[in-house]
């Protein structure tokens, strides 16, 4: 019983291996297994290791570059065509909505500031019972700190990228 479940599993495991070794052919970028093919295309036999080819898609079409002195913006193929007051208020409106975060972000840093305290935020009870938590919330509050300049930083290139408000 033994030897014939071995000798099964042995010719089980042969008989894939056999499947799995068809000739591979290289045309060009291109792979394929088809000895009529490659007979028509010149390919080359690849032989030894294992081939994985992964089907992807065609990359699409690149645009012409547009002159290097213009500074040209283009939208998409189906988008709506705004007509130039409405695109003045939006404008305004994106212009407005990047102040008032810019106001906002500059409130929350002023206060991190204020609790940051140069380093030396103000200790509270839990603080004094374990050094390491003080510790932590320090970093914490550099870490805040940070993050917070960075969105300032990105806050105020935004408004520097956009046009000036016109009335």
């Amino acid at each position: 019983m033994k030897k014939t479940l071995i000798s099964l599993i042995v010719l089980t495991a042969w008989t894939a291996c056999t499947w799995a070794q068809d000739r591979i052919y290289r045309c060009g970028n291109e792979y394929t297994n088809s000895a009529n093919l490659s007979k028509d295309r010149a390919c080359k036999l690849i032989e030894g290791g294992n081939v994985t080819v992964v089907q992807g898609t065609r990359p699409a079409a690149v645009a012409p570059a547009a002159p290097a002195g213009a500074a040209a913006v283009s939208s998409p193929a189906g988008a709506p065509r705004v007509d130039g007051s409405e695109q003045r208020a939006r404008d305004a409106d994106a212009r407005a909505i990047l102040e008032s975060e810019l106001r906002k972000s500059e409130t929350r840093h002023a206060e991190l500031l204020r609790e940051y305290n140069n380093g030396a935020p103000e200790r509270n009870a839990l603080d004094l019972r374990n050094p390491q938590v003080y510790m932590e919330r320090t970093a914490a509050l550099k870490a805040s700190l940070a993050r917070s300049e960075s969105d300032l930083a990105g806050i105020r290139r935004e408004l520097a990228r956009m046009a000036p408000a016109r009335p």
